[in-house]
């Protein structure tokens, strides 16, 4: 069975709804199997950027020492449900990366760095922090490789990200590729590592089919590509861990009505 990490963390966002992004997690965490789910206790405070250039810093690498330590502490994959996206960070950083590869389901390319992001939200700078770019704390050590790493679903680059993304080695899956699961499968199996870490977020989702993410982006995914895409890529490589995040409900009243699809990639990746 499956384990399952619940991590509302909100301090990695950007958004005014960050806060909600704890309302999302603990109604995701609500319809996850009792006995397989542990919920982690997230300090409140928003924190310090300690210089850093990364708001909230302070909250940031508190969180993640506990992320890492309870990923490292069970038996089998994990599956880390956020909060926001900056939790797939310490999930990867608890585990031997040397044969993984990242498939990175999102619809922002998350390629900021403290020096070039508007807003200084480690959510919009995590892939890059898996690369190493990032301050102590908040970067994967070692780093991964650029070429695995694979963004699939996205559809929206910042200026400074268009011209870092087609250079840095990464390969960029856009929307479309997601209707071809097979074809995501051979991108992954081409980077030659014998895992794969899934994360999710889960404004990949066209705008149309989730109500609950606080940076939606037209043209996005349907939750068959989404699934296919998961269980193909599953069935050709293990399961190093897996990220679901950015659930962030208008109120926790609504949050049922984005259950039902998220519920079925949860069950995907477990």
């Amino acid at each position: 069975m499956a384990r399952f990490i619940v991590v509302p963390q909100w301090q990695g966002s950007s958004s005014s709804r960050a806060m909600r992004l704890i309302d999302g997690a603990l109604a995701i965490a609500g319809d996850l199997p009792r006995t397989a789910t542990t919920i982690l206790e997230v300090p409140t405070e928003a924190g310090e950027d300690l210089g850093s250039g990364v708001r909230r810093f302070s909250s940031l690498t508190r969180i993640a020492e506990l992320v890492s330590r309870a990923v490292a502490d069970g038996d089998g994959p994990a599956v880390v449900v956020g909060g926001d996206c900056g939790v797939a960070l310490p999930s990867l950083a608890a585990l031997d990366t040397s044969d993984v590869t990242v498939l990175w389901l999102d619809a922002h390319a998350d390629l900021q760095t403290p020096a070039t992001s508007p807003s200084g939200a480690f959510h919009g700078m995590v892939v890059r922090a898996l690369l190493g770019d990032a301050p102590a704390g908040l970067a994967l050590d070692p780093p991964l490789p650029a070429s695995r790493v694979l963004l699939a679903g996205t559809r929206e680059f910042d200026a400074e990200e268009e011209d870092f993304a087609p250079a840095s080695g990464i390969t960029l899956l856009g929307p479309d590729a997601l209707a071809d699961p097979e074809a995501v499968v051979e991108a992954v199996a081409a980077t030659g590592a014998s895992r794969v870490y899934i994360h999710v977020d889960l404004d990949v989702l066209d705008p149309g089919l989730i109500s609950g993410v606080s940076h939606p982006v037209p043209f996005g995914a349907t939750v068959e590509q989404v699934v296919g895409t998961i269980r193909a890529v599953r069935a050709r490589l293990p399961l190093a861990g897996a990220t679901l995040t950015e659930f962030s409900p208008t109120e926790p009243e609504v949050a049922v009505d984005d259950l039902g699809t998220i519920l079925r990639i949860v069950g995907a990746l477990a």
